[in-house]
């Protein structure tokens, strides 16, 4: 699976690729043309990216009704990921392998029911704060698709 990142005005600025493992789904984000930085990036609940605001994306992909964060006792979210770092360049990317979900059919498929998407924010996820980790406005999305 993979899904095209897009920012408000349309233009491409990165890609995801999604491969499902033994070890569980592969996810590998490359950003471009960002703002450099850490930025928050998380799997949303519905596979929408309409701008400029990219809130048809929904929430965070929680089909196990956690808490947001990695470093909360009570999370995480299936769909929360490490923070994407952004070089001077404006690229950086990241390469992870998560057992919270999968590309098979199940309660935890991101490929089931109303799709999910790809979500890059403005500011770093602090991994803690219920429920987007202070991560800010949404600068870019993508619809994961088979």
């Amino acid at each position: 699976a993979g899904a095209d990142l897009r920012d408000k005005d349309g233009k491409d600025v990165g890609a995801a690729t999604l491969i499902q493992t033994p070890d569980g789904v592969r996810i590998a984000v490359t950003g471009y043309r960002l703002p450099p930085g850490s930025h928050g990036l998380h799997i949303h609940e519905v596979g929408q990216c309409q701008p400029p605001e990219f809130t048809s994306a929904g929430a965070h992909f929680n089909p196990t009704g956690k808490q947001h964060g990695r470093l909360n006792p009570a999370g995480p979210h299936a769909g929360d990921l490490p923070n994407l770092v952004v070089g001077a360049s404006g690229q950086g990317g990241i390469d992870i392998t998560t057992k919270a979900v999968t590309l098979a059919p199940g309660p935890t498929s991101l490929l089931a029911g109303k799709g999910t998407s790809i979500v890059i924010h403005a500011s770093a996820d602090d991994e803690k704060t219920d429920p987007t980790g202070n991560s800010g406005a949404r600068i870019a999305c993508g619809v994961i698709a088979k």
